[in-house]
Parts: structure tokens; sequence; C-alpha cells
């Protein structure tokens, strides 16, 4: 059968998974989003539905004021003698550091941080006979970019020998993602190079010996498409291994799709591909040609299961608990979600507000072609939709009234604003004569289309590129999201609703 990459469509970077009870589960970074580290189940590997989020609560994920790509980085899930347990860092809090959390029932509530005291990010673990393995990057005692790795005690998080440096890599930069392996009489150690970028690249090692010494793959980097130019599929790299059910051996690992051939930007973020792993007869692996494509042909696969994808979400069909997220915070005060309507009050933050908590509501935007559907009330204030990449980098359609009388039309107008860096741009601003309007935003790789309905007609308020919210223009490591907001600089008693559908 042949499968599409990605299996994981949309920002959902930096993939580890387990397996446990005839599932396979996988976890993604989630930075300054709230809930944070999406959760992900699959029965066979390529169709794949969240369940949730491993940190539910503000005591688990402090995000208050971190910077945009700040937060929670990447994570890794394991399985261990019946208990769930999922490792990460929190960047850029006063409460930050490596940590992990831990649950008996992945359905269910996930335990308080235990941090580790080691440095680095991008922290793994590794079980065996009773020992519990701590593997993050870092440097040597020299600065140079080093894998660390000690042995914790898994019930406290304290260490129980010194942080020791393992492997230097194979020369690229930006050492990271290191993941910790016994397959058959070999400790294999994976890492990512080269950066989250154009250059990214999988590469690993063995040994006899869990700290090494390690022997680089002769033929690294294993992973990469770093020569494919012009390909669609870009920044494979971040690697975990996983054995199926049925024996044969799996990588999951994140890359981006670009927007056009000749156009290297890319805006959805950093999504979740699959490769088919293979070992020769001296027990090195190799992961497909050495490439990722969009199209992979497979007979681990059985033909009877077809890959599928949810094309259409609305407030319906999809869970508040399991697929929307928050910035930095979620104030339950200002939100009132219904199973077909939204009602959400302003907080004091705006969309440009740095480090702060605007009322919002997100899904992360999944494909190049996109319709969204909008209707949207409010009495006072700015209220609409935002494709949201950070603080400084969103298009903004929304309803505007300036009334502030309760249950008035008021002076009211349709604002298209673009804001790019430092640029702030009202693109089109039109009288309105009501407080209540229908909105559709239309999407390609290369342009978003704002429309407003009137007289049941559409008409076009204007047209953005996307690679203006890329990460090559606005940096970081996030990708764009549908932003459902209200604002109007002040916190504000009333509520404005919404109505809405994507597809």
């Amino acid at each position: 059968m042949v499968y599409k990459n990605p299996v994981i469509k949309g920002y959902y970077p930096d993939p580890s998974i387990c397996k446990a009870n005839g599932k396979y589960y996988l976890v993604a970074s989630s930075f300054q989003y709230f809930p944070g580290v999406p959760l992900f189940e699959s029965g066979d590997l390529i169709n794949w539905r969240q369940i949730g989020f491993c940190l539910t609560r503000e005591s688990q994920v402090p995000l208050d004021n971190v910077g945009s790509s700040g937060g929670i980085y990447a994570a890794t899930i394991r399985y261990n003698e019946g208990r769930f347990y999922m490792v990460t860092t929190n960047v850029g809090h006063k409460r930050g550091g490596n940590f992990y959390v831990w649950t008996d029932d992945i359905y269910s509530h996930w335990s308080e941080p235990i941090f580790v005291d080691q440095g680095g990010i991008d922290p793994s673990l590794y079980f065996e006979n009773g020992k519990t393995y701590f593997t993050s990057n870092g440097t040597d005692a020299k600065g140079v970019s080093a894998i660390l790795q000690c042995e914790i005690d898994i019930s406290d998080g304290k260490k129980l020998t010194e942080s020791k440096v393992i492997w230097h890599g194979t020369g690229g930069r930006y050492l990271e993602a290191p993941h910790l392996y016994k397959i058959k009489n070999y400790y294999y150690l994976m890492a990512a190079e080269g950066g989250t970028e154009y250059g990214h690249m999988v590469t690993y090692a063995r040994s006899d010996n869990p700290y090494g010494p390690f022997t680089d793959y002769a033929r690294n980097p294993v992973l990469t498409n770093r020569n494919l130019g012009g390909y669609q599929l870009q920044g494979i790299g971040h690697g975990d291994l996983i054995e199926d059910y049925s024996g044969s051996w799996w990588m999951t690992a994140l890359a981006f799709r670009q927007i056009d051939q000749w156009m290297t930007y890319h805006h959805l973020g950093r999504e979740i591909c699959l490769i088919p792993v293979t070992f020769d007869d001296k027990n090195w692996f190799t992961a497909a040609d050495g490439t990722a494509r969009l199209e992979i042909e497979t007979d681990r696969i059985p033909l009877n299961v077809k890959q599928e994808f949810k094309n259409v979400y609305t407030f319906a069909n999809t869970d508040w608990n399991n697929n929307w997220q928050f910035i930095r915070t979620r104030k339950n005060e200002n939100y009132i979600l219904e199973k077909n309507l939204l009602k959400i009050k302003s907080s004091g933050d705006t969309l440009d507000t740095q480090g702060g908590a605007p009322s919002f509501i997100c899904l992360h935007q999944m494909d190049f072609d996109m319709e969204l559907a909008l209707k949207v009330k409010t009495i006072d204030g700015e209220a609409g939709i935002s494709l949201y990449m950070d603080e400084n980098h969103h298009y903004d359609l929304a309803l505007t009234n300036e009334n502030r009388a309760a249950n008035a039309a008021g002076e009211c107008s349709i604002t298209l604003k673009l804001n790019i860096g430092d640029i702030k741009y009202l693109k089109a601003s039109v009288p309105f004569s009501r407080n209540e309007a229908e909105f559709i935003i239309r999407s390609s790789a290369l342009n978003y289309d704002f429309y407003y309905i009137e007289n049941s007609k559409e008409i076009k308020l204007g047209s953005a590129r996307t690679k203006y919210l890329s990460s090559e223009v606005a940096g970081g490591f996030t990708g764009v999201v549908l932003c459902l907001y209200s604002q109007n600089g002040k916190e504000f008693n009333e509520f404005t609703d919404f109505e809405c559908g994507y597809k």
C-alpha cells in the first residue's frame, strides 16, 4: 500500500513515539501554547487521533510571560512496567528546566512535574534492568556540543550518577534530540544535527555499552532531505524509533512543506512523518533510501488499512479539551464553550502583547488549501479570526464595534489588518451596519484570501501572502494557528459569540 507524509499535519514538531497494549502513542512539542504536549493514539501508525494533552494544569506547565517559541520544547514518551512517562523541557520560565510526568492511564491525568538536575534540552529516557538513563544535549568541559547522560531514580528524579559526555555527534551544528535504544546486542544512540531547518538530518552511532564509546554509522546521515532541492518536503530530522507489533522498525521524524518548488518558505510548521527502517545483516539500520518522501510504498501495512485524514472541523465535531489550545494560559472565566457556540470575553492583553495572554482559542492550520467560515457577533471592541504565527506576525479579519453600548450595532466596521514584523498595516476597512458578521478565509500555498458576506453575497476584502507568516520571515519554531479572538485592550464584561467551521 501507499501512505502519505506527513501522517500528522500542521504544527506538531519533535515527535516521539512508544507502544503499549496494542496501540501506539505519540507526543509533540507545544512551546507557548496551553495545554502542553499534544498526545496522539494510533492502531496502525498511519492514522492518528488526538486523545488529549500531557500537561493540562498550570502547575505542570507555567508559561506566563514566556516568549514566542519559548515554553515546552521537544518531549519524549516512553512506556515501562505499566507506566507512561513524558519528559521535556520548559524553556524561558523561572520554574523551567528538564522534567518528566507520568501516568498509569494514558486517557487520564498526568502527574505533577519531577525535575532532573541535568541541563540542555531534548531529554530522553531509557529503561533497562531496573536502571533509568536520562539523556539530553549539552556541552563538554570545553564548551563543545555533546550528548550527556546520567542515571536517575525514576521515583523522584534524583541523579544517581554524574552526567557524562557520551557522544559528540558527527560534526553537524546544533547536536540535539538524543535517544538511546537497546536493539539485539547493541546500544544505538540517535540524534539530530544541522539545525531544524533545510540542513536538518538524523545521525546515529552504536556501542556495546550505554555510555559508549560509540561508533558512528559509516553512511551518516541516515536520513536527510538537505540535497533534495525544490522538493516540497524539507527539514526532515529529530527522529525516534519504534518496532511495530509485527516486528518491523519505523522512524517518526519532523519535516515541513515549503510553499513552492522555488520558494523556500514554510508556514504550517514542522509536521510528523513516518519512515520505514531496515536493519542489515550487521545490525546497522537504514531509513528508506536515506530521504523522506511525500508518498511511501510499503508492504508492512496491510492492504485493508486505509489512510484517512480528518478534513472538516466544527465546534460540534471537535473536543474543546482534546483539540483546542490557548496561549500561555487558559482563563476559564473568559470562555464559554458549547457544542455549537463559542463565547469569548476580552482580556487586557491583545494579539500584539509580548508574552501576554490575550483571549483566544485556536486550532492548527493543517493544509495549504483551506476554507474557514466564521460568524461573529460582538457588542464591544474587536473580534474575529487571526492567522497567527506570533505577536509580530499575524493577519486579522475582524468585526469592530466602537459603540460601547450593550446590544446595539454602534459604529461597526469590518477590517483586515496585516502584522509583519514592525509593519502594522490596515489593509482594508469598510463600514458595516450590523454588529453581527459572516467571514470566510480561503487559502492556497501562496495566498490567503479574505471575504465577508453582505446581502448573501461574498465580498472580497483583500489578500495576503502566506510567506510573511513563515518561519523564514518570523523565526521561531511554531506554525500558523487559526485563532478566534476578542480584544479591546482592556478587560470587558461582555462576551463575543462565534460560530465556526474549518475544512
